[in-house]
């Protein structure tokens, strides 16, 4: 049997069921940066800048390989492609673990870049062979299923986080404050990182189980030129550059993720700015990805049936402005409510930007897969760039100066900007 009759007539709950399962995985290693931001403030003492180096060492691993995971990928073949990407991650996690606990900033942003290498890897693989698994045209669905997964993790990972980790915050950062010299202060901050060892060492060992129970699954290997072929004759001599779509959706996902990640990562920073205290903040973000967790069911229920999956990520995109312009002319937690509703806006916009942008690339697939998950670095631009342009400007016009015209270019991709010719 071809894997163009693989993908069309198997059943393919059993694959969606396990990939959904990585989806988990990785949303909750992934969406753990929101409350690692306020925990690396406290712990290594930094301002904001230097604090939200934390997204940026995560999410630069994926522009810097992507690509070399696309070649990996050519050799390993999806399947073993994503059993290696989780035994990175899990690496990654043990000197995430390790360097914290030590309070070398330095070593743990360097495992966060491990974890995400891994991802980079991971993704790379999982988001083309869930766009392939079955009809491009409900591709939109079924990624949309994995984002369910994805953020459901996301949403408890906060809570989970905040309450091994973070709970009690205000008064431990009083304490800080006022002790009496400066070992104690060190020996407060040593044992309050070192909080962090147990959790990580325990995810470590997960991702690991979880790489060896990929390997030996069942999960077909479908080969993406065969599956995705492109239809027009002659098209397969083209080359990468030939399919303007795939680099406007580079652009896409780049501003996607950007808006996203300051949505639910600096919603914390966000609501430091009009005085809210730590013990809430530090729970923002699960409130973004719960919202994402409703979009993602208004996705399910209306694509394709009811509204196509490009028209849908239009209408977010113009959500997104006026959620901006809400936010921008309001204050205190209303403005705070407006920012984690992005997350209703940004919720199917992956879900509709990565099929749309691979739709017809045949062989160079795995290429364009890897570009697009290179332009993942917008979470590790957008975000950081925000905490730099918030020491000149006011915060709220900080957020909406980058948002806004990310989100207007998204209403331009979901109306012209996808098409194939």
């Amino acid at each position: 049997m071809s894997p163009t009759a693989t993908a069309d007539n198997e059943n393919t709950l059993g694959p969606m069921i396990t990939i959904g399962l990585l989806f988990f995985i990785f949303g909750f290693v992934t969406w753990l940066n929101g409350p690692l931001i306020t925990f690396v403030k406290l712990a290594f003492d930094l301002d904001d800048v230097n604090a939200f180096l934390v997204p940026m060492a995560f999410y630069l691993s994926y522009f810097f390989l992507a690509l070399p995971a696309s070649a990996v990928l050519r050799v390993t073949g999806m399947k073993r492609g994503m059993a290696l990407g989780l035994a990175v991650m899990a690496i990654g996690a043990v000197l995430f673990g390790h360097f914290t606990t030590a309070r070398i900033y330095g070593g743990a942003l360097t495992g966060l870049f491990v974890i995400g290498a891994g991802l980079a890897l991971l993704q790379t693989a999982a988001n083309p062979y869930v766009t392939i698994l079955g009809p491009i045209a409900s591709a939109a669905r079924r990624i949309a299923f994995m984002g369910i997964c994805n953020k459901f993790a996301g949403l408890l990972a906060p809570l989970i986080f905040g309450a091994l980790v973070l709970h009690g915050l205000d008064d431990f950062a009083e304490r800080v404050k006022s002790a009496p010299t400066p070992e104690a202060r060190a020996r407060l901050l040593d044992a309050f990182a070192a909080q962090v060892y147990a959790p990580y060492m325990i995810m470590a060992a997960l991702l690991a189980f979880l790489g060896v129970f990929i390997l030996r699954s069942r999960l077909p290997d479908l080969q993406p030129a065969t599956v995705n072929a492109p239809d027009a004759p002659g098209s397969k001599a083209k080359t990468i550059f030939a399919f303007p779509h795939l680099w406007l959706g580079v652009v896409g996902i780049f501003t996607y993720v950007g808006v996203e990640v300051m949505a639910a990562d600096a919603i914390g920073v966000y609501g430091e700015g009009f005085g809210l205290p730590l013990d809430d903040t530090r729970l923002f973000t699960s409130y973004t990805l719960a919202a994402m967790l409703v979009g993602y069911l208004a996705g399910l229920a209306l694509i394709p049936r009811i509204v196509s999956q490009e028209r849908y990520l239009a209408i977010s995109a113009a959500l997104g402005v006026l959620l901006c312009l809400g936010a921008t002319t309001t204050s205190g937690a209303i403005s705070v409510a407006f920012i984690a509703a992005l997350g209703f806006a940004n919720a199917m916009m992956w879900p509709a930007i990565f099929p749309l942008a691979i739709r017809d690339l045949g062989r160079h697939t795995e290429t364009g897969s890897a570009l697009l998950i290179m332009a993942v670095a917008g979470g590790a631009i957008m975000p950081w760039l925000f905490a730099l342009l918030k020491t000149h400007v006011d915060f709220q016009i900080a957020y909406a100066a980058l948002a806004i015209p990310s989100y207007a270019f998204l209403f331009y991709f979901g109306l012209r900007g996808h098409r194939t010719t």
